[in-house]
């Protein structure tokens, strides 16, 4: 995982240069593909939060999710359209975690991000977001 300023966003495929809207199967990768997870959102909160609670700390690099959020609880936007920057997104359902971020990390992480491990979401408008780009209501 790399952190960027930027992502430019293609409208029904994902992010530009990621091995899922590219199609290439590198590393681990998902046997279980789906419409509604062109993009995963997680909240920076979470990682506060797994830190206080569970003793363990995590960087925005270490959640495998792309973007990393604060100030928006993002299970409230389930089913809802949004806007990233020109982007517009439609959220899908919230994101499950996989024992694979365990073996990665060497951390126990599984059950703490259990029920906040972000949110998937179709890109309905691509474009461009920024690291400054604020979230809002469609």
């Amino acid at each position: 995982m790399s952190s960027d300023n930027e992502l430019e966003l293609i409208a029904g495929k994902g992010i530009a240069g990621d091995r899922y809207c590219l199609g290439r199967e590198e590393g681990f990768y998902s046997q279980k593909p789906e419409d509604g997870r062109q993009i995963t959102f997680f909240e920076a909160e979470t990682l506060d939060a797994i830190e206080r609670d569970y003793k363990i700390t995590m960087r925005p690099e270490d959640h495998r999710r792309n973007v990393t959020t604060r100030g928006v609880p993002l299970n409230w936007l389930v089913h809802r359209r949004f806007y990233v920057g020109e982007c517009l997104f439609e959220a899908t359902r919230l994101s499950v975690p996989c024992k694979h971020i365990e073996e990665i990390l060497g951390k126990p992480v599984f059950n703490p991000m259990v029920h906040r491990s972000g949110l998937n979401c179709r890109i309905l408008i691509g474009g461009v977001i920024r690291l400054e780009d604020e979230i809002r209501p469609a």
